[in-house]
C-alpha cells in the first residue's frame, strides 16, 4: 500500500524542521561543498553535522560522493533551493504582516 501524497509531503517538512539541516542546505545552493567547509560555516559538532545529513540523505534531499579524498554534498535537485526560497519569502510577508498587525494594534490603542 502506498503512503498518500499528504502523508509524504508532511515526512518532507519534518525532515526540513532541524535548524542545522536548514543551514546544510542554504550553503549548499551554492554548489557541492565537502563536509569540513560545512563543518566550518555551521557551529556543531561533526557527529551532529554527520548525522544531520545522513538524515537529509536518507530523504533524498542531498546527495553525497566522493572527490578524492574529500567527501561531497549536493542537493539532489535544483527544487530544494526553490523552496527555500519560497520558505523566505513566506517567512517575509508573515512576519510583515505581523509588524502590521502590531503596529494596527499600537495605533488602536494610542486612541483609546
Amino acid at each position: 500500500m502506498s503512503v498518500p501524497l499528504y502523508q509524504a509531503k508532511a515526512e518532507m517538512f519534518r525532515t526540513l524542521g532541524h535548524p542545522v539541516r536548514i543551514r546544510v542546505l542554504e550553503l549548499l545552493q551554492d554548489g557541492p561543498q565537502p563536509v569540513r567547509d560545512l563543518l566550518a560555516e555551521i557551529d556543531v559538532e561533526a557527529s551532529n553535522l554527520s548525522q544531520q545529513l545522513a538524515v537529509l540523505r536518507r530523504a533524498g534531499i542531498v546527495t553525497s560522493f566522493r572527490d578524492g579524498a574529500l567527501v561531497m554534498y549536493a542537493l539532489s535537485t535544483p527544487d530544494v533551493a526553490d523552496l527555500l526560497a519560497a520558505g523566505r519569502r513566506i517567512l517575509g510577508a508573515v512576519l510583515t504582516d505581523r509588524d502590521g498587525l502590531l503596529v494596527e494594534l499600537r495605533a488602536q490603542g494610542k486612541r483609546r
